[in-house]
């Protein structure tokens, strides 16, 4: 019989670390669903990304069963082996200004706290089946800023990252016996096309390796959190950052 093809569910796929890691999961063999709040973009270049792609809104809480629901009708055996929850926002001020406490008002706390956190756990709830059926691994993105405070990274964005640390615990810790494993990773300052003005300076002075993380480098460890190689490995958050964190 021939080897049952795995799946992975991956949130913000459509740019930086989420475009990188569809590309090392496809050279691997995996079947990839995107999720974007956008329609499907024609500059996706992916094998199947047409048909992987799901349309969805994960600020809209009332909507994330009807996100898995649509997931639910793509496996073929009703098996989820990975979920990816990469999708963040991070709202600037003008001029691309950092949003401290005092800047920040009711509905971005509401927007940010949604898509970084509240949706993951809702969507891990509502796939929660398909996921222990796989025998799935799930690896949520978090950041250096959800332990440290950072000059370019706004509080609500920075709140959301630390609870979303707090949240891959209580699943690992919840859900090991269904086996499903949970792991966390923070990267720190990596080369994307949003890197805030003053970033290299930031590289010079606090990144012990002195250069910027590639979002490969990212991407090849969410891959290792989500194979056998990384069997054991439960409740864990690797930071991805140059030693930035010591």
């Amino acid at each position: 019989m021939a080897e049952e093809q795995k799946i992975m569910l991956l949130t913000g796929a459509s740019r930086g670390i989420g475009h990188a890691t569809v590309k090392v999961f496809q050279e691997r063999g995996w079947r990839l669903l995107t999720v974007s709040r956008l329609p499907f973009s024609e500059e996706c270049r992916w094998p199947g990304a047409r048909e992987s792609h799901v349309q969805a809104d994960l600020a809209d809480l009332s909507r994330i069963e009807e996100l898995a629901e649509t997931v639910r009708q793509r496996l073929p055996n009703g098996r989820l082996h990975a979920m990816v929850n990469n999708a963040g926002i991070s709202p600037k001020g003008p001029n691309g200004a950092r949003l401290g406490v005092l800047a920040t008002d009711a509905a971005t706390w509401l927007q940010v706290l949604n898509v970084n956190l509240i949706s993951t756990a809702l969507l891990v709830r509502a796939l929660v089946e398909e996921l222990s059926a796989g025998k799935g691994s799930i690896v949520n993105v978090t950041s250096i800023v959800g332990t440290r405070v950072h000059p370019f990274a706004g509080v609500a964005y920075a709140a959301s990252k630390a609870g979303l640390g707090a949240l891959t615990r209580e699943l690992a810790s919840e859900l090991a016996p269904r086996g499903i494993r949970t792991n966390a990773i923070a990267p720190g300052e990596i080369d994307t096309a949003i890197l805030s003005p003053g970033t290299a300076d930031l590289v010079a002075r606090e990144v012990p390796l002195r250069r910027l993380g590639t979002t490969r480098e990212v991407a090849e460890t969410i891959h290792f959190l989500c194979t056998d190689a990384s069997s054991y490995i439960n409740g864990s958050e690797i930071y991805i950052d140059g030693g930035q964190h010591v």
